[in-house]
């Protein structure tokens, strides 16, 4: 927190306490038609005097709330210390009686001080001034807690979101680079074209999945470069059907969110299968993300996995959950030799 932004809060802080008792202290004296004269006399002199006494007592109750809401209830009674804090309630009233007693003798000179009067007189303002003061406290400490409470989810949850990320990042590098040696080895001239768009590519990995959010055409722009370099490389051998919806949106969404599930239907979607096949589908209708994929496997070798399998689905699960909680609805399923993912999403 900057200074100033420190500076502006106190202020407003300090404006809604004065505020505040500006109201509570003036309330009385609105309410009362006789100016909050509690004892009656004929003498105008005695009359103005127990005003300002009254109303100079009213405004010292602010000494017993600061000092119980700052001082008295977190030192005291949060830490379960209850007769210390019990006795420190009564000093602090025996205090403002004293104070009372000088106030009533010696500041104004009124007679016939009654000490059982005065007791009966002062201890329901008292009673209300720390019960509300304890609230006050509690209340706040609540708030306090409750918002450092949140900030250390958010932060946990930036942290997780950032390493799941980061385990994307390389396992989607691997697979590509995959894709350029077996390029290479066939001696392809789509080796040229195809380290350009793998450039284009990873400039988006490098500087835009920085950000919490990204375009969603963006991505979609990704899938695509994705899904044709992988063309290039299993070319008619592997037919891949694909429909993504790209036309100009508003919305955003978690960049390399998408990805894994379609770098998952390359990989274990070819191979020792017949006939192999892809069908990828993506469209926004409503503001809903509607995104599925299709890709033939074998069931005989579905369970014999490499140890890099799973990193992706897995991580993109985890993913949805703390983005998007009940927002989103992922489901995996296996269908008459068809690995089925599909997956809708709440842009708004």
């Amino acid at each position: 927190m900057t200074m100033k932004m420190w500076y502006n809060r106190s202020v407003i802080k300090v404006l809604t306490h004065a505020a505040v008792w500006a109201v509570a202290l003036s309330l009385p004296y609105l309410l009362d038609t006789h100016h909050g004269v509690t004892h009656r006399r004929d003498n105008d002199i005695y009359e103005r005097a127990f005003f300002y006494l009254n109303f100079i007592t009213n405004l010292l109750w602010m000494g017993p709330f600061y000092l119980n809401a700052y001082l008295l209830t977190p030192q005291l009674f949060n830490r379960r210390r209850y007769p210390a804090y019990a006795a420190a309630v009564v000093l602090t009233y025996g205090a403002m009686l004293l104070v009372h007693f000088l106030l009533f003798n010696f500041v104004f000179g009124l007679p016939h001080f009654s000490l059982k009067g005065a007791t009966g007189f002062l201890l329901p303002a008292f009673i209300l001034t720390i019960a509300i003061s304890t609230t006050y406290r509690v209340v706040r400490d609540k708030v306090v807690a409750d918002k450092r409470t949140q900030e250390r989810q958010e932060e946990n949850l930036k942290t997780e979101l950032s390493f799941l990320r980061s385990q994307i990042n390389p396992h989607f590098i691997f697979n590509i680079l995959n894709n350029l040696v077996a390029l290479e080895q066939m001696k392809s001239e789509e080796l040229g074209p195809t380290i350009l768009k793998l450039s284009s590519l990873m400039q988006y990995m490098l500087y835009e999945t920085d950000e919490e959010k990204v375009p969603l055409n963006n991505e979609v722009e990704y899938l695509q470069s994705y899904i044709d370099l992988q063309r290039q490389r299993f070319g008619t051998k592997v037919p891949v059907t694909v429909s993504l919806d790209n036309k100009p949106c508003v919305y955003e969404i978690e960049p390399m969110l998408l990805i894994p599930f379609v770098e998952n239907a390359f990989k274990h979607g070819v191979g020792m299968i017949e006939r192999p096949a892809i069908d990828i589908d993506l469209k926004v209708e409503g503001g809903i993300l509607h995104f599925s994929v299709r890709n033939r496997y074998n069931p005989a070798s579905a369970e014999v996995r490499d140890k890099s399998s799973g990193i992706g689905l897995g991580n993109v699960s985890r993913r949805l959950k703390l983005l998007y909680g009940n927002q989103q609805v992922l489901h995996i399923s296996r269908d008459e030799g068809w690995f089925i993912v599909t997956l809708e999403i709440n842009l708004h």
